[in-house]
């Protein structure tokens, strides 16, 4: 009787009767199972304090953690490091997967795998490019969360990635190339002229002509520099300056309205449509067909590795169609000398002169 009017004293403070007290323990000690048996009083009152210990944690911890649109937003602004069109692009997979239904105001903590991967399937389930990418950035929503203790695994890790079939891109025939040769000719595109050869013959992609500088071409060596802030990649490399051989002064610049300028040469060229990086690709498919240097073509692309080179960007080319192309940039034949070879610097080395006077 003493004992039990103990017990009610203490759990008093708590408004739980000992009846209560004595289920929880039996709870507790049913969901051990194998783990009490054979224990001593004393063990298992040591294994129970244990479990409360690390229930109590768990809890805690479970407490400390924030809605996914919180967590995505805040892994967004934790980025300002990256270009404006990079956290564009990111700004963009957020609200598409935000917008899947009662997923928003959920604790990341509570978010599981199947909970990810029927967010994915709504947001981005009819583009597997796009289901890819969404992919990495719920992920990247997860580390983040992590880095914060608001979520303790990451659960998008056990999503496979899709594989992704690329769509073969054909390069442009030399007499298309000719087209938009003539188009930057005139009075209105002159100034698109330079941008236009070290698209087609430089392999620099549309974004990291549209922001190169002055300061980032080096006439006298017939070079280009693309700094890793305006590379897709982050990385830098080196391209030679090929086919702006008798372009005046006032040809030798990268306007500003840049892709306007450049949506109104395609249309004048005559193309009503367009496949996005389609000139990097002739230039690769090209260099490759003629030179057979591909070593030096990884490093002018920009590639860590050739896979990439083999499997994306080289189609099969004629050498015909292959000379006609370098025919247009003024470069010969050079065996496997292209860039800073003879092959590049035949059509050149006039041009570069003639450059370097006009700039001086």
């Amino acid at each position: 009787m003493k004992k039990n009017c103990i017990a009610k004293g203490l759990l008093g403070e708590v408004n739980l009767s000992v009846t209560d007290a004595s289920r929880l323990v039996l709870e507790m000690i049913e969901s051990l199972g194998e783990y009490v048996v054979s224990k001593s009083r004393c063990e298992l009152l040591a294994l129970l304090r244990s479990v409360i210990r690390e229930g109590a944690a768990a809890v805690k911890a479970a407490e400390h953690t924030v809605p996914l649109r919180v967590a995505a937003w805040a892994s967004v602004e934790a980025r300002q490091h990256l270009r404006a069109s990079s956290r564009r692009d990111l700004r963009h997979f957020v609200r598409r997967m935000l917008r899947v239904d009662e997923v928003a105001d959920k604790p990341l903590r509570s978010l599981t795998t199947a909970d990810c991967k029927r967010m994915l399937s709504a947001a981005f389930g009819n583009s597997p490019s796009s289901y890819k990418k969404g992919r990495a950035v719920l992920h990247s929503v997860f580390a983040y969360g992590m880095r914060q203790e608001w979520v303790d695994a990451n659960p998008v890790a056990r999503i496979e990635t899709p594989t992704v079939q690329e769509t073969p891109i054909s390069p442009l025939l030399p007499e298309e190339v000719e087209r938009l040769r003539r188009a930057a000719k005139r009075p209105e595109f002159r100034d698109m002229q330079l941008s236009l050869c070290l698209m087609l013959y430089g392999g620099v992609r549309p974004t990291e002509v549209s922001r190169l500088q002055n300061s980032d071409i080096n006439w006298e060596d017939g070079q280009v520099i693309i700094r890793p802030l305006a590379s897709k990649t982050g990385g830098g490399r080196v391209v030679p300056l090929r086919g702006i051989s008798g372009m005046s002064r006032e040809e030798l610049l990268i306007p500003r309205n840049w892709q306007r300028k450049w949506q109104a040469l395609r249309r004048a060229a005559g193309f009503t449509q367009w496949v996005p990086d389609v000139c990097r690709h002739t230039f690769a498919t090209y260099h490759a067909a003629r030179f057979r240097n591909l070593p030096e073509l990884q490093l002018e692309m920009g590639h860590r590795d050739m896979g990439l080179l083999r499997s994306r960007y080289m189609m099969p080319a004629l050498q015909k169609q292959a000379a006609a192309f370098w025919e247009t940039a003024g470069v010969a034949s050079g065996g496997g000398r292209s860039a800073r070879g003879r092959s590049a610097r035949g059509g050149l080395v006039g041009g570069m002169a003639a450059a370097s006077e006009i700039l001086i």
